[in-house]
């Protein structure tokens, strides 16, 4: 297994050849999505969700558990596991069509992440929460089984936080050849994270970091010095801050 490790840029996660993609991610500030001319009122707009228990439980073992209803288009579960190491999943979890590894990036840490994913209606998110249904049940056999065998939490003890609204275009800067995602999140009290994102071959990560963290930099953008989190610890940070990891 071969290494190799980002030297410039924002970002300096690892990169091994057992995990084929990697998320680079940066929180910004709202004003930054502006300055970079981000079309979010003509972007996908979303409902995010995500399920735990009253103390997080899952949060505690690794997992995540996601909801996404998309305007205009099908929704999604997804149950994540952060961190993880490929060659310690089960056989079963690695060949599933819906699972995949990638390296999840922020400029000061970075986590490999396994996702199994479930596609779903385009409606179902919208008529379980109009008929007070449990979120739970929009979960695959393979997803609950997931969460059975890494946290063995009943589903009847998840509660939904949520939803956060959620704005996302693409950007498509002169300086890079590649795409960059923003986003905006707009929690229930009115307050905003904003990020912006780019998906890579973990073979080019090194010198896509360097060419983006190039091109915010001319745009006036680098990361606080604050200790970046991801926007689902923001999230439950924000709905349970008695509970959240500080």
């Amino acid at each position: 297994m071969t290494e190799a490790v980002m030297t410039k840029g924002f970002w300096q996660p690892p990169l091994t050849g057992q995990v084929p993609k990697v998320e680079l991610k940066v929180a910004v500030a709202n004003d930054d999505l502006r300055k970079l001319g981000a079309d979010l009122k003509s972007g996908l707009m979303r409902k995010v969700y995500f399920l735990d228990t009253v103390d997080l439980a899952l949060q505690r073992h690794g997992l995540i558990v996601r909801i996404r209803s998309n305007k205009g288009r099908c929704a999604d579960a997804v149950v994540k596991l952060r961190p993880v190491l490929p060659k310690a999943l089960p056989g079963w979890l690695r060949r599933d069509d819906g699972f995949a590894v990638e390296i999840d990036a922020l400029p000061d840490n970075y986590a490999c992440s396994g996702t199994l994913k479930r596609r779903l209606g385009r409606h179902d998110v919208e008529r379980t929460v109009a008929a007070g249904k449990p979120l739970a049940r929009l979960l695959s056999s393979r997803q609950k089984r997931l969460l059975t065998a890494y946290a063995n939490v009943p589903l009847n003890t998840l509660l939904t936080f949520g939803p956060v609204v959620v704005r996302r275009c693409r950007l498509q800067l002169a300086a890079l050849d590649h795409a960059l995602v923003a986003e905006q999140w707009t929690f229930p009290d009115g307050s905003v994270i904003a990020e912006l994102s780019t998906r890579c071959p973990s073979e080019r990560a090194p010198e896509i970091a360097d060419e983006t963290s190039s091109a915010l930099r001319a745009y006036g953008i680098v990361p606080d010095d604050e200790p970046q989190v991801t926007k689902t610890e923001a999230t439950l940070r924000h709905f349970t801050p008695r509970f959240a990891t500080p």
